[in-house]
This record gives C-alpha cells, structure tokens and sequence, in this order.
C-alpha cells in the first residue's frame, strides 16, 4: 500500500474485527524536523518533554498524533539508543550501569552487542540518518507507517500472530528483556528489520504511561498491514477461536466434580428420599 486512505480504511478494519481497546500506533521516522506534519504535537513546543512510550499512549488513547526528536524526549537513554543524539557506546553503557537493570557491565555490553547482532550492522549505521519519529493513531493516521504499535489483550495478539504465520511466512521471534519493549522492539525493530516482534511492555510502559497490566502489543512493520487484514481469523477455519473468544465448554461435568458439590449432591438426595 502506498496510499494513506487505504494505511486508514485497514487500520478501522483491524480495530473493528478485533474490538481492540485502543488504536494501533502508526509510527513514521523522519530524517529532518522539516518532515514533521503541522497537525503533529510536539512536547518542547509547550514547554514539556515526554518519553516515546508517552507518545504512543497519546496516540492510541486520545488519538493525538506526535512528533518525536531529541529535544521531546526526557528519556535521554533512548535519545541515544535510537542515535538521535552521539554519544559514545561506552558513556550509554555506562549510565545503564549506574542504573542497575542488569548485574554488571558485562551484562550490558552483552546487551548492546545483542541489539547490534538482532538488527545487523548496515541497519545499526543507518539508524544515525534519522532525527526521531511521528507517531499516529492508525485509522485516522497522517504518515505512511514504517512500523505499526498494536496493543491488546493476549487473545487479540494471539490473532495477529496467527495472521502473520497463517502461510509461514512472518512467524514471530521475539525475545525480551523488560526494557525499551515498546520504543525500540515493538516500533524500531520491525521497521529496521522487516520482522514482527511481540512485546511485552516493560518498565518505561508501566511506570510512565498508564499501560495496564493485561496489555500486551506486536510491532509490525508497515508493509505488513494489509496482509494481517487480509489473513485475520483464517487459522483453523470454522475452528478459529475468535473474537470475542469463542471458549469451548467442557461436557459430562457431574455434581460430583469437587468434594463440597459430591457433599451437598448426598444431602440433596438424602432429603429427598426422606420425602418419599
């Protein structure tokens, strides 16, 4: 899809078919501040600065569509993990260090090598060219996505993934670590990559932004919308559990099921046959 009418029309599709709770996140990096939209917010242009998971909330909550630089972001952290600002590997290690999230500096170092193996080096380079992101809510969106944020529930993602591997050819990978879930795996992974991503929201999600603890989310890259549209629902066929949930309920259950049912079902006979 190239066009944004159509980046809207399937993103109500999939909010519709899904009942999601909030709108999926259209997320659009930019090379230069000239790209950002007029209708964007920007938090440093009202004095205020907000982390990225922030903004997602924004969007998929109050249906806000937001621009993100360095200068918006207070989780300077993140600022230089996206390479929106150069700081030296080292001096990012090091305030992850004082932090405490891992044990040691050896666990970080590991960490940041992981990153730079999941993403390969040619994209790690290239993430230097960009300047921040616009975030939008989906089917209402003002950018052709790069990646798209969808929260919900585990059945919910449970659709997606099953739309995703539905031919097997975008099963899902993940791994996780309870940082940067949704900032960097569920929006810069995918479109660096080209690969989905589950995320489970981690420590910024939490403690910043009022994501709940039922909530989980996918990152897809933004080619790949209309394919989990098209593909919803299909696994399984007549068999698809989906949505709302359809729970098969078991059968041949008996009053005898637990010892207080056993119990009172012996009371219940006893004072009947005296009755009799």
């Amino acid at each position: 899809m190239t066009i944004l009418s159509e980046y809207r029309t399937e993103g109500r599709r999939l909010t519709e078919a899904l009942r999601l709770y909030t709108d999926p996140v259209a997320v659009k990096y930019i090379t230069d501040h000239d790209e950002i939209p007029s209708q964007a917010v920007r938090p440093s242009a009202r004095g205020q600065k907000w982390s990225l998971c922030q903004a997602f909330t924004y969007s998929r909550r109050w249906k806000m569509h937001v621009a993100m630089t360095a200068e918006d972001n207070f989780c300077v952290p993140a600022t230089v993990a996206h390479r929106w600002e150069y700081v030296p590997e080292e001096e990012l290690i090091e305030s992850q260090v004082r932090q405490g999230w891992h044990s040691d500096r050896e666990a970080e170092e590991k960490r940041f090598r992981f990153f730079r193996d999941l993403v390969g080096e040619e994209q790690y380079e290239r993430m230097a060219e960009f300047k921040g992101f616009i975030c939008s809510p989906l089917p209402e969106t003002i950018v052709i996505p790069d990646s798209i944020l969808l929260y919900g529930d585990g059945a919910q993602i449970t659709h997606i993934i099953q739309a995703l591997s539905y031919e097997f050819k975008h099963p899902v990978i993940s791994s996780f670590e309870g940082f940067g879930e949704s900032c960097q795996k569920g929006a810069l992974v995918p479109f660096l990559t080209g690969k989905p991503q589950v995320v489970i929201p981690g420590m910024g999600d939490r403690a910043f932004t009022g994501t709940t603890e039922s909530e989980i989310a996918i990152g897809i890259p933004g080619t790949l919308l209309s394919y989990v549209v098209e593909n919803l629902f299909k696994s399984g066929g007549k068999l698809n559990m989906g949505q709302p949930v359809r729970t098969v309920l078991p059968n041949n259950i008996t009053e005898r099921i637990t010892p207080g049912f056993a119990f009172m079902h012996g009371r219940i006979q006893e004072y009947k046959n005296k009755k009799e």
